[in-house]
């Protein structure tokens, strides 16, 4: 049996996005670590040094990172057929 996928998601709950890549693991049966970046400074800078990025949602998935809900990079780290 294949091992889970170690998944972190840096999000908002304002951020639309986020909703929605959080939605799609749900769906397809992943679990993941859903951090709040607008509560917790420490993982919002832990986001930034990892990605370059200031916008949300960045996924984590095996230490990867993934900004944005790019679908399709998602779909094949995770190996999802759609």
């Amino acid at each position: 049996m294949e091992k889970k996928p170690h998944i972190k998601v840096y999000s908002t709950p304002m951020c639309p996005y986020c909703y929605t890549l959080k939605e799609f693991l749900k769906e397809n049966g992943f679990e993941f670590e859903d951090i709040d970046v607008s509560k917790d400074k420490k993982s919002l800078d832990e986001m930034v040094e990892k990605s370059g990025q200031m916008g949300v949602p960045v996924i984590e998935i095996d230490g990867e990172i993934i900004t944005g809900f790019d679908k399709e990079k998602i779909c094949k780290k995770l190996k999802i057929s759609e």
